[in-house]
């Protein structure tokens, strides 16, 4: 059933003006140019159309954005044979004559859009527009790029309406037929894509984009999921790494069971930050409760009386127990929606559930006009694709108690979300990503203390893990899911100075929210070794 995927700040900040995405077309597969080689030409770029549906549809990019279309193969154990098209976008370097190169955004899900979500985050990256081409694209499964296709807006409405923590067996046979049908969905409609959606194959596009950019080394910056997606190329292409950033990151030593504890503990820390806010403002907190606890409590309440009686939400749909937990969540990405969280919780105390059903379609990708992109498939067909973790009913009922005590809102969940993967038509590739980068270029690795979703310690570990003289860590003591896009300006410092600088954080180094601009980080150390750019 839904789970709490992996998302963007960029994403949650969209959601601050309640803006949601749409539903599914694209593009297939087709055969590679004559002779079978695969286009190495310069991209042709050119004015962009509206992103489509699959993307989440919206207005077209300025007319100063460019779009472009590049040929990868999709099978790389069969690079002469059949293609697939990844669409590109990008907002040329303003100071062409400081230009550095191209500076190539992944902004996580997996499965979002890039070619949606840049043009909409760009303003928070316009210190590094100065001497960057900006560049995003649609991953291999995801919007224009082969979308993964699987159930109809009017199937998917009820998918993410089911009860995603049954309590009977009646509930539990439906929550699996759910499962099976979602599937058969997937695989009928994109059988053929299935099997080569993976990380590994997504990394290895990333270096055909750098190819075709021109670009000697690949300037990077990963958000969320991008991390892993960029600790992956960086272990099979060390030596092509220019200057990388990896925000939000998520932890390369935890398998799948460990990843989802990991998120519980994360969502339920940042929920308990959240209601600690509201107690912390007295009287102009609109939710019962004096303390943090009692006001945690009234939410668990709340889920269950939605389990026994679901309220009206948006048009005539009703606010379940499901739906109210992933608006819920949402609205934890980043604390800018804290106040939408606390009205939406009041608002449903009250019987009504328009904005928390709101919140949830952000995070499933339903646009107002009742469809969806393909964030949601495209992040179960990417995730089952690496991970080789399946789990049958009763190891996920084994597994329940462990959830529970890490977040009585968000554990059971996340504990059932673990069978999304069982029964899937294509095996994993792996148990934990291989991330180890010997020989690559410095990477700055930034942890969150606040993070719901990529919780603080996987930024110790995937430096730890790309090695020694690799990982640079560097600490924001924040809220939110990401740092860079919090507008915090040690950490934009520090992130500027490395891409446009090449200046490396120190060892230890530490930003604060709300300390200043002239507090925060440890100053730079060192500069980017010789021969890189």
């Amino acid at each position: 059933m839904p789970t709490i995927a992996l998302r963007t700040a960029a994403a949650a900040a969209l959601t601050a003006a309640l803006l949601t995405t749409s539903a599914c077309s694209g593009a297939g597969t087709r055969k590679a140019p004559s002779g079978g080689a695969v286009d190495t030409k310069p991209l042709k770029w050119g004015e962009c159309e509206a992103p489509d549906a699959a993307e989440g549809g919206g207005q077209a990019p300025p007319a100063d954005w460019q779009c472009a279309t590049l040929d990868v193969p999709l099978d790389y154990a069969e690079p002469e044979g059949e293609t697939i098209p990844l669409a590109l976008i990008r907002a040329k370097a303003r100071k062409p004559k400081e230009r550095i190169g191209s500076l190539v955004f992944n902004f996580g899900g997996p499965g979002g859009s890039g070619i949606t979500t840049l043009p909409g985050a760009a303003k928070d990256y316009e210190a590094l527009r100065a001497r960057y081409d900006l560049v995003s694209f649609d991953p291999r499964g995801v919007g224009r790029s082969s979308p993964v296709l699987c159930e109809n807006d009017k199937q998917l409405d009820a998918y993410y309406a089911q009860d995603s923590s049954p309590a009977t067996p009646e509930q539990e046979k439906a929550f699996t037929d759910g499962l099976r049908t979602y599937q058969e969905a997937c695989k009928a409609r994109s059988g053929k894509v299935l099997p080569y959606v993976g990380t590994e194959n997504a990394a290895r596009d990333l270096d055909r984009i750098r190819q075709a950019l021109g670009d000697p080394k690949l300037n990077y910056f990963g958000i969320s999921y991008g991390t892993e997606l960029g600790g992956v190329y960086a272990h099979l292409f060390p030596k092509n790494v220019g200057r990388a950033v990896f925000d939000a990151v998520v932890d390369p030593t935890k398998d799948s069971e460990q990843g989802a504890l990991g998120q519980a503990k994360g969502f339920q820390l940042a929920l308990g930050n959240w209601a600690q806010d509201c107690v912390d403002r007295g009287e102009k907190c609109r939710l019962q409760g004096t303390t943090a606890k009692e006001i945690e409590a009234n939410v668990v309440k709340l889920q269950k009386d939605l389990a026994v009686k679901p309220i009206p939400g948006i048009g005539d749909r009703m606010l379940t127990e499901t739906m109210a937990t992933n608006g819920i969540a949402q609205a934890l990405y980043s604390k800018e929606l804290w106040p939408l969280l606390e009205q939406g919780l009041d608002e449903a105390d009250g019987g009504q559930g328009q904005l928390l059903m709101a919140l949830s379609d952000a995070l499933n990708g339903r646009e107002q006009n009742g469809r969806y992109s393909n964030i949601g498939a495209a992040n179960t067909a990417i995730n089952c694709a690496d991970s080789k973790d399946r789990y049958s009913l009763e190891d996920t009922k084994a597994k329940l108690p462990e959830f529970r005590k890490a977040s009585p809102v968000f554990g059971d969940f996340l504990g059932w979300a673990l069978m999304g993967c069982t029964g899937w038509p294509v095996a994993g590739a792996w148990q934990t990503p291989d991330v180890s980068a010997p020989g690559s270029a410095p990477i700055l690795v930034i942890g969150n203390t606040g993070d719901p979703a990529t919780p603080y310690e996987g930024a110790k570990r995937m430096a730890e893990r790309l090695g020694k003289g690799v990982g640079v860590e560097l600490t924001y003591k924040g809220q939110g899911h990401g740092a860079y896009n919090s507008g915090d300006p040690c950490v934009q410092r520090a992130v500027n100075a490395y891409l446009l600088e090449g200046k490396v954080p120190g060892a230890n180094a530490v930003c604060t929210a709300g300390a200043g601009n002239d507090e925060g980080a440890v100053p730079p150390s060192g500069t980017t070794p010789p021969g890189q750019v």
